[in-house]
């Protein structure tokens, strides 16, 4: 049944369609006028100014602009992330002096002699009075 009143639904909509054409006048299509830049390059295309033969024979100098333009970007993206790397070491070269200097001043400081006295002061040590006493050794008792 389903296909009974399709058929009836397309027979009234082509009569609809007829009855319109009838009823409107036709028009001269006239051709579409399109851009200049579409006109160009339709006429450019078209009318055998650039050929099968000669887009083909410029072929490899178009793969070597865009192999030339790769390499461009390429370089341009490593010089970056040079750049990016230089910063980051000059950062840390900072960082690191600055480590080595408060380590510096640190062992100046646990070095004088008033410090080193009175770590050893726990281990029973203390510092001379006198002044040490050098032993000599003749070269005859040997």
């Amino acid at each position: 049944m389903n296909n009974q009143f399709r058929k009836r639904i397309e027979e009234q909509e082509e009569e609809l369609r007829a009855q319109r054409e009838l009823e409107t006048p036709e028009e001269p299509k006239v051709p579409k006028e399109d851009g200049a830049a579409t006109a160009f390059f339709r006429k450019l295309f078209t009318e055998g100014v650039v050929s099968k033969e000669s887009a083909t024979g410029v072929l490899p100098y178009l793969i070597f602009l865009c192999v030339l333009g790769m390499v461009y970007i390429a370089n341009s993206h490593m010089a970056v992330r040079n750049i990016r790397d230089i910063d980051r070491l000059n950062k840390e070269v900072k960082e690191l002096s600055w480590e080595y200097k408060s380590l510096k001043a640190d062992l100046m400081f646990k070095s004088k002699q008033t410090e080193v006295e009175a770590k050893v002061d726990t281990l029973g040590l203390k510092a001379l009075i006198e002044p040490p006493k050098k032993i000599v050794v003749s070269t005859n008792e040997h």
